[in-house]
């Protein structure tokens, strides 16, 4: 299967792919700041690689048979190729003031963070419902003793 039309698709796809992507597409080229930082962007890469083919048998009167084998083998040939790649922020990474911080982009960190808050607030909320119950607890409690002879 030395040089088979299939060969060259794939070669032609891949060379494609590997000019799109690259190290500097998922970590960027550092961005520095005016207060010193620097921030380097981060991606995620997702590539996707299909090729495909047949032969087609010549009609039967065009067959050559006989001493002239390596023509009988050459058959028509059609096939494709194609590729695709995903290119996605994940995150920068800053890089500052002794210091160095990842800055999330996803979407899922946010409702992590979320839902990691929802303790807090529930403990706040509850503060809050005790305090203006011990308010009018005490505000009632002013009316009886005022009333009474």
């Amino acid at each position: 299967m030395g040089n088979h039309p299939i060969e060259a698709l794939m070669k032609s796809a891949m060379e494609s792919i590997q000019a799109m992507v690259d190290v500097n597409t998922i970590v960027g080229d550092p961005v520095e700041s005016p207060d010193g930082s620097v921030i380097i962007p981060v991606s995620r890469v997702c590539c996707g690689f299909a090729a495909g083919g047949s032969e087609f048998a010549p009609p039967e009167g065009e067959r050559d048979e006989g001493d002239k084998k390596e023509k009988a083998t050459a058959f028509p040939f059609g096939g494709g190729s194609g590729a695709g790649v995903s290119v996605q922020p994940v995150g920068f990474l800053v890089v500052g003031h002794g210091q160095i911080r990842l800055l999330p982009i996803d979407h899922n960190v946010v409702i992590d963070r979320v839902f990691d808050e929802i303790p807090n607030l529930m403990d706040k909320i509850s503060n809050m419902m005790k305090k203006d119950k011990s308010k009018d607890q005490a505000t009632k409690e002013d009316i009886i003793i005022v009333g009474e002879p």
